[in-house]
This record gives C-alpha cells, sequence and structure tokens, in this order.
C-alpha cells in the first residue's frame, strides 16, 4: 500500500495534487495527514528527505517530490498519463511548466480552500501569467477534445492544475469562457469538492493565513470560526 504524507489541505497546493491524481484514478493509499507548524521542519523531516510535502513511500521507497512522485506512479498505472503520445508529450510539457513556473500566481495567490480574497492590484507579472494559463488551458481543451486537458479522461496533467482551479475561485482571477469553465468542472470534481470541505474543517496555521492576504483584502471566510 502507498503512504502519501501531506500537510493541511487548506493551504497546500503541492500535496493536493498526488492526492487528488490518486483519488481520482483509484489508485489506493494510505493518507498521512501532518499538519503545518511553526516548528514542523524536523517533524517532516522524520518521513521527508527535505522536510517537506508531498511524500510517497511504497515498500521502502520513498519519493519526495510531486513530479517524481507522479512519473514513480506513471511506472505502476498506465492511467497516470496520457495513451496518446501527442497527449502524453503535451501532457509532460504543461505539467512541467506549471511545476517550475507561474511564480507571480503563486506568490500573490497563496491557495486557502476557504476564503475569498480581492487583489489591490493585479501587476503586468500576473497578467502575462494569467494569460499563458489560459492559452495553455485552451490550447490543450481544443487539440484533445476536452473535458480535461489532455482529452477524455483525468491525467496527472489535471492533477498539477487543480490547486490553480482553486486560485482563480478564490482570488476572482479572470479567464476566457473556456479556461473558466475548466477551472469550474475541476473544482466540481467529488475528489476536490472533498479536499475543500475538509480544508475547512482545519485548524488554522497563521503564517499560511498571512501569506493569503500579503496582495489583497479578505472578502469572505465560510469556515464556522471565522
Amino acid at each position: 500500500m502507498y503512504q502519501l504524507y501531506i500537510a493541511n489541505k487548506n493551504y497546500s497546493s503541492w500535496s493536493l495534487r498526488p492526492w487528488i491524481l490518486m483519488t481520482e484514478l483509484g489508485i489506493a493509499f494510505d493518507e498521512e495527514l501532518k499538519f503545518f507548524s511553526d516548528h514542523n521542519w524536523k517533524t517532516f523531516r522524520d518521513f521527508s528527505p527535505t522536510g517537506r510535502v508531498p511524500c510517497l513511500v511504497k515498500d521502502g521507497v520513498v519519493v519526495w517530490d510531486s513530479l517524481a512522485i507522479t512519473e514513480f506512479l506513471a511506472e505502476h498505472h498506465v492511467a497516470v498519463w496520457p495513451q496518446s503520445v501527442v497527449a502524453r508529450a503535451w501532457a509532460r510539457c504543461a505539467a512541467a511548466e506549471m511545476h517550475s513556473g507561474f511564480v507571480n500566481l503563486r506568490e500573490m495567490c497563496s491557495m486557502n480552500c476557504s476564503i475569498k480574497v480581492k487583489l489591490h492590484e493585479t501587476p503586468a507579472a500576473l497578467l502575462k501569467e494569467l494569460a499563458r494559463l489560459d492559452e495553455l488551458w485552451t490550447e490543450g481543451l481544443s487539440k484533445f477534445g476536452g473535458p480535461y486537458l489532455a482529452g477524455h479522461e483525468f491525467t496527472a496533467v489535471d492533477a498539477f492544475y487543480a490547486p490553480v482551479a482553486l486560485r482563480i475561485y478564490g482570488y476572482g482571477l479572470e479567464l476566457s469562457p473556456a479556461a473558466q469553465a475548466y477551472a469550474e468542472r475541476l473544482l466540481a470534481l467529488p475528489s476536490m469538492q472533498a479536499w475543500i470541505s475538509a480544508g475547512q474543517q482545519e485548524p488554522r496555521h497563521e503564517a499560511h493565513e498571512d501569506d493569503c492576504l500579503l496582495y489583497g483584502t479578505l472578502i469572505s471566510d465560510v469556515r464556522v470560526s471565522a
């Protein structure tokens, strides 16, 4: 059985990626949820060489990066990537682009499943990334026929953009109708709704809460304890 170590569902975009991939594909795993704290780097080092999440463990093999986890799973589960050579190449490129790029989107729109924020401004660097995101999503949907980025089935590339759908919703970011509809499809997935619901019940972590308001003003918070 796989063991998947993750952190708070409310904040951890990197944890969401392998979690939703494995959940959507029906890959059984034991969830090991470890909440963030101000002093838990050493605690996370008990299972992750970097002290970060996500981390996957299987039969003594430790895989500690979301993209590496994806490729490790692909060695054992063919549905992780599209079956078409062309779609698979595109999906891998798009996932890698998310893994290493969109730095302004990450910085200004920190993931939080529970709140809506209005940004103080939308600088040119963020607008450029949103334009690229829109272009990429529209290309995949058009080229491979949807409703997912690389075709009819949910694959790893969709998992890598699942946290972006939460950012689009939470910060009121605008995309073209096709891209906006794709984000809404991701948010409507039962697995995504389960993740969001669980995240909204978790204890808060002050540093992550502060990160979400560095560039904007809080509009709403759906948590009971808000």
